[in-house]
């Protein structure tokens, strides 16, 4: 998927889609300076190049304070822009009392991740909303989107790479999906 923003196959005019319900996406990380702000993007990305980005709210934190405040990675925003992604977002810390009942799904990095969210749910309706990035993948045979973060330039290719195989399989199960 090297070549950029993939491309999505819905016709948006379809009165289904018309009347779709707004969807809200929370993807989380840990510190939400790479794969959680990368996938943001990427999502918000792709949502505005079919006509939905009115159909959805995306947002992306972390399970950690660690850069509560800060930009994403510089390295990050320079890969996913090498893209067409512009990663704007400013990093906070995932926010249990009012994520889960804001969003509708939220969306972690990793097998870390969602223990970490599991673990801050209140009931069975917040255990409902988590889910793993890699379960909506299409392409690629990871099991997680591993963090970047330590690596080098190498490690943030395959993020985005991975990220836009996931995103594009998560928006094809929302759209499509009755």
């Amino acid at each position: 998927m090297k070549s950029g923003i993939p491309r999505i196959r819905i016709k948006t005019n379809n009165r289904r889609y018309l009347e779709m319900e707004k969807k809200k996406v929370l993807f989380v990380c840990t510190g939400n300076i790479c794969r959680s702000p990368g996938a943001e993007a990427i999502f918000k990305q792709m949502v505005k190049n079919i006509g939905l980005d009115k159909k959805f709210e995306i947002d992306s934190a972390g399970t950690t304070a660690y850069h509560v405040g800060e930009q994403a990675d510089k390295r990050m925003r320079a890969h996913a822009a090498k893209r067409g992604y512009n990663l704007t977002g400013i990093s906070r810390k995932f926010n249990p009392n009012n994520d889960f009942d804001h969003f509708d799904l939220i969306i972690a990095m990793d097998n870390e991740h969602v223990l970490s969210l599991k673990r801050r749910a209140r009931n069975e309706d917040d255990l409902q909303k988590i889910h793993k990035m890699t379960d909506f993948r299409k392409v690629w045979d990871y099991d997680e989107i591993p963090d970047p973060f330590y690596g080098g330039e190498e490690g943030f290719e395959l993020v985005v790479d991975l990220l836009e195989d996931s995103c594009e399989g998560l928006l094809e199960k929302l759209t499509y999906s009755k």
